[in-house]
């Protein structure tokens, strides 16, 4: 079964940066690629970016030019990095290989 664990995630001001951490437990995400998923409270779940296996790399509008996913795969680790954030970036972060979840980080950024 393949493990996936966040971190990264806290409490930041408007405008302030976060990188989340994805360690997956195998060499997963060169097979299937990844993404970044996160859930505000009473909001349907928003894939906010992903890498696919050969690096082909998406962004939902609402993170464009703030947010930057990569991946190490000698570190079986993927990252998002956040910049310029602001409230509505709120939310439940979750990884997502394939069928493997992480557990969540959350991140809350105050006005």
């Amino acid at each position: 079964q393949v493990q996936l664990v966040e971190s990264g995630g806290g409490l930041v001001q408007a405008g302030g940066s976060l990188r989340l951490s994805c360690a997956a437990s195998e060499n997963i995400f060169s097979t299937y690629g990844m993404g970044w998923y996160r859930q505000a409270p009473g909001k349907q779940r928003e894939l906010v970016a992903s890498i696919t296996r050969g690096g082909t790399k998406n962004y939902a509008d609402s993170v464009k030019g703030r947010f930057t996913i990569s991946r190490d795969s000698a570190k079986n680790t993927a990252y998002l990095q956040m910049n310029s954030l602001k409230p509505e970036d709120t939310a439940v972060y979750r990884c997502n290989s394939w069928a493997f979840w992480g557990q969540g980080t959350q991140v809350t950024v105050s006005s």
